[in-house]
């Protein structure tokens, strides 16, 4: 480690006191900047980060404040329960003395299976790790997240902070504008249960030398799945969705996609200036540009189908040594005026009404919306005899939030659809349950000038999709992303 910080990230003596956040905020911006200013430095005397209190108090809270605190591993624990029968501060001296000594080991996760979006039927194994692990996991990814952070490239989006599957969107609007019309949209097979553990550690090693870390990352690795009929099945690939730190693994993984397609566009790449670039289109040469969302990536060519065709060959010679392979049912290559689904946007290539020219357009595909209808018919049946108010609120929360990611899209008739949608369900459920005729709905929600009063139940009033939230253009960012870890 370098000389300006203590190994183990405590504040130096006579130092301001600081909160668990704020030390460790200081010691990821060190690392973060000596991974930038030396991309070659593998970092040794990291496992004294790992299991610091700062680290661990914060990993906890961040479990602990999760949306799966109350969720149970193997062992039937839940952060609730910890602080409710141990305490926070018991469980982490408890959990620091484990790992610090080299007693702590991982357990099996506990498989659970939820449906795949959508309603085909198929169904997502997620791996839920016990409360313990999952803090440790949570303190690894705070030591080893601003390390390789410093070499992801800024076409990747998934599961990276400040960055979001808009970005991902705006990025491929604009190159495709730009006369890449033509889509390698492809899709890894099984692509979280697959993954080559050598692989994946033969990278995490070119940036981490402390063999303490790196066995601990592969501890996590190889724990095993505890499936839903009681047995104990081993990993001998994948880093199971699900776990704190899977999403950081699969983008140390993946990134191998990014640096053999984006190449390219780095300083004293083939394609680094626009001169070059357009050299190459008149030599009948092809331009690319990957853009990667976790395991979903994009790959646009400035060409025809044959490089299209091309590229698919390559990208499945790139993946084979990670153990991974394209899906043939899912990847295709397509043309943008045909257009093409990706995280649940609709890109197509358009004229503009009116005029002659010609842009890459974003619509709401028809997956998202046949789910989020299901969701509402689900909250809204005729024979449910649930609380106005408790479904009016979920109701908001489901259709604000889903209206929130897509209202970046051409959006303003499906939302305008969606707002009757929902209007006509509620109506029809609370006649049915309050046995109301039109003439009753007439005289509780027409106002005095003819219009609709919103439909309220104590206090809370259904959203209105057609006011909130307002449809805005998404402003492409790239390059421009700040790092979470900006040197001051």
């Amino acid at each position: 480690m370098s000389e300006d910080a203590s190994p183990n990230g405590s504040a130096p003596a006579g130092s301001a006191p600081m909160g668990s956040s704020g030390r460790v905020l200081e010691m990821q911006t060190k690392l973060h900047r000596w991974a930038a200013a030396d991309p070659g430095r593998r970092f040794d005397d990291l496992f004294n980060l790992v299991h610091d209190p700062a680290t661990l108090r914060l990993a906890f809270d961040r479990v602990a404040g999760n949306q799966g605190a109350r969720t149970a591993g193997v062992d039937g624990v839940t952060a609730f329960d910890v602080e409710r029968d141990i305490g926070a501060l018991a469980f982490l001296d408890g959990l620091r003395s484990d790992v610090k000594s080299g007693e702590f080991t991982p357990l099996p996760v506990r498989e659970r299976k939820i449906p795949k979006p959508g309603g085909s039927g198929k169904v997502r194994s997620l791996g839920i790790p016990t409360v313990a692990d999952r803090t440790v996991q949570a303190a690894l990814k705070l030591v080893l997240e601003p390390i390789f952070e410093a070499d992801f490239l800024p076409v990747s989006y998934g599961f990276r902070p400040k960055r979001r599957a808009q970005d991902a969107i705006a990025e491929i609007q604009r190159f495709g504008t730009k006369g890449y019309l033509w889509v390698l949209d492809a899709d890894i097979e099984a692509c979280f249960d697959s993954i080559s553990h050598s692989a994946l550690m033969d990278r995490v090693r070119a940036r981490v030398k402390d063999k303490r870390v790196l066995a601990l990352v592969k501890a996590f690795l190889k724990a095993g799945i505890m499936t839903e009929s009681g047995s104990t099945r081993a990993t001998h690939t994948g880093t199971p969705q699900g776990g704190i730190l899977s999403p950081l693994l699969a983008n140390i993984a993946l990134s191998v996609l990014d640096e053999h397609w984006h190449g390219g566009w780095l300083p004293g790449g083939r394609m680094e200036s626009q001169y070059q670039r357009r050299k190459r289109r008149r030599h009948g040469e092809a331009n690319w540009r990957i853009v990667r969302y976790a395991d979903d990536f994009a790959i646009l060519v400035h060409g025809c189908a044959d490089d299209t065709r091309r590229i698919q060959n390559e990208v499945a010679c790139v993946l084979e040594p990670l153990g991974l392979k394209l899906s043939p049912a899912k990847t295709r290559i397509v043309h943008m005026e045909q257009g093409f689904d990706f995280l649940g946007f609709h890109i197509q290539w358009r004229r503009k009404p009116g005029s002659t020219k010609w842009y890459v357009y974003t619509f709401i595909a028809d997956r998202p919306i046949n789910s989020v209808k299901d969701k509402i018919r689900a909250l809204t049946r005729r024979t449910s005899q649930a609380d106005p108010k408790a479904v009016l609120i979920r109701l908001n929360q489901i259709v604000h939030g889903w209206a929130n990611y897509f209202r970046h899209a051409v959006a303003k008739h499906t939302f305008t659809m969606l707002g009757d949608f929902l209007w006509h369900r509620v109506i029809a459920w609370l006649m049915t349950m309050h046995h109301w005729t039109w003439k009753d709905i007439r005289r509780r929600l027409l106002g005095p000038h003819g219009s609709w009063l919103p439909i309220t139940a104590d206090g809370i009033e259904l959203i209105n999709l057609s006011r909130s939230p307002a449809i805005t253009r998404y402003r492409y960012r790239g390059n421009t992303i700040p790092s979470p870890w900006a040197s001051t």
